[in-house]
């Protein structure tokens, strides 16, 4: 187990933000905090990055402009951006750090902006999930 993966698993006890699940032979962990949106949020060392990974919702079958809109909604994300998978069947909201230089704030700034993402565009994201 890395000092990377012990580092961030202090970080999210002294941000109270609660770890459901974890992996320490994949180095990863799961967290919630219900009360920010965030809901099986993956948080993975991947040396030398750290991955932030939460499943946002399905792609409906209708899309309308979704795709375009997920880019505008992307422009005023303060880190990370939600992406598709790769079969373009699943939503998420993606960061990356560097495990080298991450510090408490840059984790509590990441895990806010995916907050503040979903406050600010979960109205239309709920009403694309509902076509």
């Amino acid at each position: 187990m890395s000092e990377y993966f012990e580092l961030v698993k202090e970080y999210l006890v002294d941000l109270n933000i609660g770890i459901v699940e974890e992996d320490e032979k994949e180095e990863l962990v799961i967290v919630e905090d219900e009360e920010k949106g965030i809901k099986n949020l993956i948080i993975d060392c991947e040396d030398p990055i750290l991955v932030l990974e939460q499943l946002i919702m399905e792609v409906p079958a209708q899309q309308d402009d979704l795709f375009r809109r997920l880019l505008q909604m992307n422009r005023n994300l303060v880190h990370g951006a939600f992406v598709l998978d790769e079969e373009c069947k699943y939503i998420f909201f993606k960061d990356t750090l560097q495990l080298q230089n991450l510090d408490r704030n840059e984790l509590e700034g990441s895990i806010g902006a995916l907050s503040l993402a979903l406050a600010e565009n979960s109205e239309e994201l709920l009403r694309y999930s509902k076509q």
